[in-house]
């Protein structure tokens, strides 16, 4: 068992992390993706902690002293919180809405991203780490297939909110998008071509802020929403980054993942 490197994923994912902290903060409510009923006792004290802690645990990320432990408390909270007893009470009251699935997977796709990233920080046998690592590929992995479903099912939604001047069409874009998250789920799920169309998919992403959300946040700049869309796309490119980085290159054996000293000494 090999161990290879980290490059700037975990990075953009610690950074997406805190801008959906700091813009909950600024407005003083739960991220959209954390369904926190209206009735919660202390709603509204709850809402500024889980705020803090994505903005703490973001930022502990970016350290190579800290990004053990803030990895491990983001995909605690986002696996056990935020997709089971928070998006888990949607699913089950909305088990026929797509839109349910779709949304606890873009928390599962945070909280698979910072597994790996734990994986490589954490002092642990190369073999454990390539399952914890496997283990957030394959959640990713569905994760991407969901998107992809979502972009097609809302079809109506996906339009849009593709730009009207890239050619084709906006009806073409809509469902390339659809269908290129499919396929790359599918190329993690299986292992083949896995690295690539993990790495098209970051691009995919990527290529999401300058068409997609920054133009929704020009055209609506007081808008809680467009601020959060935007920072959690800047979290899932920093996920589907560091899938990319823990998959192997083709002709190479599978490996488990580390932080480079040098990066971490240098960033951190």
């Amino acid at each position: 068992m090999e161990k290879s490197t980290l490059t700037l994923g975990w990075r953009v994912l610690g950074l997406g992390v805190m801008a959906m902290g700091l813009v909950c903060l600024a407005w003083g409510r739960f991220d959209p993706g954390q369904p926190v009923p209206k009735a919660f006792p202390e709603r509204a004290g709850l809402a500024y902690a889980a705020a803090a802690f994505m903005v703490v645990a973001g930022a502990a990320i970016e350290c190579r002293r800290t990004a053990t432990w803030a990895a491990a408390a983001l995909a605690a909270y986002y696996a056990l919180i935020v997709v089971v007893l928070l998006n888990g009470r949607v699913v089950f009251a909305h088990p026929a809405e797509y839109g349910a699935y779709s949304g606890a997977a873009e928390q599962l796709a945070i909280a698979a991203g910072a597994l790996i990233v734990f994986a490589a920080k954490a002092e642990t046998d190369p073999a454990r780490a390539a399952r914890l690592t496997r283990a957030g590929q394959l959640a990713f992995g569905v994760c991407a297939l969901l998107f992809g479903g979502a972009h097609l099912v809302y079809l109506n939604l996906t339009v849009p909110l593709v730009p009207k001047w890239l050619p084709p069409s906006q009806v073409f874009w809509a469902y390339a998008t659809g269908v290129a998250h499919v396929a790359a789920g599918l190329a993690i799920l299986t292992g083949v071509q896995a690295r690539l169309a993990a790495i098209l998919l970051t691009v995919m992403f990527a290529a999401f802020t300058p068409l997609v959300h920054i133009p929704l946040l020009l055209a609506d700049p007081s808008g809680f929403t467009t601020w959060t869309e935007n920072a959690l796309n800047l979290a899932l490119t920093g996920a589907a980054w560091v899938v990319a980085d823990s998959l192997a290159r083709p002709g190479r054996r599978p490996r488990a993942l580390t932080i480079r000293p040098s990066e971490g000494r240098a960033r951190g």
